[in-house]
């Protein structure tokens, strides 16, 4: 019997043995390639770049994943107690696989078999991150032996806290949202400290299945599931029974968070801000490298820029008439769904889609387009108004569709058109209004460091995203001269040199070129500051035609306005393309006393650890550093910046340039309270209105005109058209600001001279005025026009210009050249 009883435990002892053998081969064999779990000390998720304009409002969001990496002392105790009773109750207690959790899953597996439900499974948390981190999903055996494997490892490597901080911050939730911070901004648009029980219950039953427990399309078994959650965090202790069953009355409350431009009007400048991003570092910085970007975005100056052009947009777009209805839609039935389908503008929410019911000559009855909820689906509630005939005279007196003889508002629309239209002071009444087809772009920068404050690339980003602030490649016209006067006064060339104006000529290649002033006529000698002030295309080609168009192309290209520009005379009336961008920072210049800048949209980038990879000043301050206050000097900015034009002549032509507004093309139009300087461009055919102007302290300009280049109309000057608007903008955005004058750099004359000769002006002269010299420099003392050798200037024009100049002749001067 013993001697049976030892061979039996022989047996069995070589079968352990056997058994033992095999299991450390199969083990041997899982384990020699599995992934080192040590690379979980440098996780680095792709992490959401974050956009803030300069007063720190978010503006924008970019990711593949929307994620924001929480370290786990910042997520409360509520969300992590919440997880852990709906994915693993013993998780503070398990090596890293729940023996009893698994044991469990397994009886219960074992009574549901064949009964078609589903496998309960048993993964602790330490396991889901040893899958999610360093396995594949693969439901197999040796998938599952080292998720367990690795576990034991990770947990003897790591804390617990480590392990749910990775946990927490890498898991799915659906909606393109991962870790629990990216879903508490996705399902809640709120911070993960201000999630409540029931909040953050719902968020801890999503990484079973996002898609089984929808907010919207499964709503039903999303509270089932959080309610589940709730009942769990109260059994483990974590809740108590009163607040867990507050919790469970609570709706889902899901408010979604929007996506693309948070801040308002601030589109335009985000997608710049986004394609500069990627132009420097790539899509991964982007999308991936959580990035916080921090812009020079001024939200209030931003909401006027976009104010001031929209409303000359649509006012010059309802001069033109009626482009006709949006849209024609069936109105038999429930209006409203057809309507709730088709897309409106997005980023002008005072505008309203909206279908015409009825139509008489007093008005017109319309339905406004149903508000759609968080899920996207349209409302039952169904508002309509009413469109005054007087609040629509516009489109009826002026139609330019095949209805142009209406004259009420049943000859311009019909039961069943789709109109935008806009609420009025009055409870259901309306305004027609319409998308306008003509466009432009206005930039407004800080002159002294190239922070672009604000940015418009056109009526609406939702109507079309192309930036014709920064990406639109038009003539700037008359808006360019002043860089050709400049060029001129920074090489011996005063504000007082006359100028032939006067028919021109140039034979080219067997061509005639004979460019003309605006409006035809010519004024014969004049001096500089006349002929920026009334902007004279043929004295501006005269003194280009005297200095040389190379030094004006060095010029341009000097102040950023070409690359390259081409050295021919017509360019010297701005018939070259650049942008309204390129302009302003060209005008920045002239209002800071000629010192480079480089214009920027974004201050500072930096990196998912807070490390500044990029800064926009470069300015540099040596003793900025001090430990303490030792009664030394006050630091001072070294500023490095090249200096592209004489102080003296950026003063020079600034004055010029104030003539413009005070009495030149620009007259009447700009009205603020303080010193202010600018230049109206019109190009040819009126295609594009330009004005581009500056305080000592902001410079702004933009232009009007079609996408496709087109007249703009008779008289449709950037006197008449853009200044006004660049007017609009600057009283709003310099409201509440100290009027500040330009310096007068040290040493310059004011001296007084003719207006019209340039000549000193005797006591008593009419047409006088101050003009600014530099040292060495004065009036002439002898009446000389520049381009005179070329035309033959009667001397009645001369005697007629000025009692100086018939002196100066009978007296034996110099004469004309």
């Amino acid at each position: 019997m013993i001697r049976l009883i030892g061979y039996f435990f022989g047996i069995g002892a070589f079968m352990v043995l056997g058994i033992a053998a095999a299991a450390a081969i199969y083990l041997g064999h899982v384990t020699k390639d599995l992934p080192d779990y040590e690379v979980l000390n440098s996780y680095a998720p792709p992490v959401t770049t974050r956009v803030h304009a300069g007063n720190g409002a978010l503006m924008a969001e970019y990711a593949r994943e929307r994620r924001l990496y929480l370290p786990i002392q910042a997520i409360p105790d509520r969300v992590k107690a919440a997880f852990i009773s709906a994915e693993d109750k013993n998780f503070y207690q398990h090596p890293g696989v729940d023996i009893t959790g698994l044991a469990r899953a397994i009886a219960v597996n074992l009574q549901n078999f064949g009964s078609g439900r589903r496998p309960v499974g048993a993964s602790t948390i330490t396991q889901q991150v040893a899958k999610n981190f360093l396995l594949t999903a693969d439901q197999t055996i040796d998938r599952k032996v080292k998720e367990a494997i690795l576990s034991f490892r990770i947990e003897q490597a790591y804390s617990k806290d480590r392990i749910l901080e990775l946990y927490l911050n890498e898991i799915f939730f659906g909606l393109n949202s991962y870790g629990i911070a990216g879903a508490a901004l996705t399902y809640f648009d709120k911070s993960v400290t201000e999630l409540t029980v029931a909040e953050a219950a719902y968020l801890a039953a999503l990484p079973k299945g996002p898609a089984n427990y929808h907010p919207f399309r499964k709503e039903a078994a999303a509270i089932e599931r959080r309610d589940w959650v709730v009942d769990r965090m109260v059994e483990n202790g974590y809740v108590t029974k009163s607040d867990g069953e507050e919790a469970k009355k609570q709706p889902l409350g899901v408010t979604l968070r929007r996506g693309g431009s948070h801040l308002f009007a601030s589109e335009y400048f985000a997608e710049e801000v986004r394609r500069q991003i990627i132009q420097r570092y790539g899509d991964n910085a982007l999308y991936e490298g959580g990035l916080s970007v921090r812009t020079s975005l001024d939200p209030r100056m931003q909401v006027e820029a976009r104010r001031a052009l929209q409303n000359a947009l649509v006012s010059y777009d309802e001069r033109r008439g009626f482009h006709g209805p949006m849209k024609a839609i069936e109105i038999g039935g429930d209006w409203g769904e057809p309507l709730g389908k088709l897309p409106a503008l997005s980023d002008i929410p005072e505008w309203k889609l909206a279908v015409v019911l009825a139509v008489d000559d007093r008005g017109v009855d319309i339905g406004i387009q149903p508000e759609k909820d968080t899920a996207g689906k349209i409302g039952p509630d169904r508002v309509t108004g009413h469109i005054a005939a007087k609040a629509m005279q516009w489109a009826y007196r002026s139609s330019t569709g095949d209805r142009r003889s209406a004259r009420s508002p049943e000859g311009v629309l019909g039961p069943g058109d789709v109109v935008y239209v806009e609420p009025t002071d009055v409870e259901g009444d309306y305004r027609l209004r319409q998308p306008p087809k003509v466009q432009g772009g206005l930039v407004a920068m800080d002159p002294q460091t190239g922070r672009v404050l604000a940015m418009a690339g056109g009526f609406s980003y939702g109507q079309s995203e192309f930036n014709r602030a920064t990406q639109a490649m038009r003539q700037p016209g008359s808006s360019f001269k002043p860089f050709v006067y400049a060029a001129a006064l920074d090489n011996g060339y005063t504000p007082a040199s006359v100028i032939l104006d006067a028919p021109f000529e140039l034979v080219t290649g067997g061509q005639v070129w004979r460019p003309e002033n605006y409006g035809g006529g010519s004024a014969g000698p004049s001096t500089l500051r006349l002929g920026i002030e009334k902007s004279r295309n043929l004295m501006t080609v005269r003194l280009a035609n005297d200095m040389g168009m190379n030094l004006v192309a060095e010029y341009a290209e000097r102040f950023g306005i070409y690359d390259k520009m081409l050295p021919v005379l017509a360019m010297s009336l701005g018939s070259g393309e650049t942008t309204v961008l390129r302009m302003v920072s060209a005008y920045a210049v002239l209002a800071n006393g000629g010192k480079q800048i480089k214009p920027s949209m974004i201050d500072r980038i930096q990196d998912r650890y807070g490390k500044t990879i990029f800064r926009h000043e470069e300015r540099t301050c040596d003793n900025c550093n001090a430990a303490e206050w030792e009664s030394q000097e006050e630091p001072v900015l070294t500023d490095n910046r090249e200096q592209v034009l004489d102080p003296m002549t950026a003063y020079q032509i600034t004055s010029m340039m104030e003539g413009v507004v005070t009495r030149g093309t620009a007259a009447g139009k700009i009205k603020l309270d303080r010193p202010v300087a600018g230049k109206t461009g019109t190009t040819n055919d009126e295609k594009d209105a330009w004005f581009v102007g500056y305080t000592p302290d902001l410079v702004a300009g933009l232009y009007l005109g079609f996408d496709d280049p087109a007249p703009l109309g008779r008289g449709a000057t950037g006197g008449g058209l853009a200044a006004p608007v660049f007017n609009d903008f600057m009283q709003a955005a310099l409201q509440g600001t100290r009027p500040v004058k330009f310096v007068v750099p040290e040493g310059m004359s004011l001296i007084p001279v003719n207006r019209k000769t340039g000549m000193a002006a005797g006591e008593g002269d009419p047409d006088t005025i101050i003009e600014a010299f530099k040292p060495g420099t004065g009036p002439a003392d002898s009446f000389s026009v520049i381009g005179g050798a070329d035309q033959y200037v009667p001397p009645e024009e001369i005697l007629k210009a000025s009692p100086q100049a018939n002196e100066a002749i009978n007296s034996g001067g110099s004469g004309l050249f």
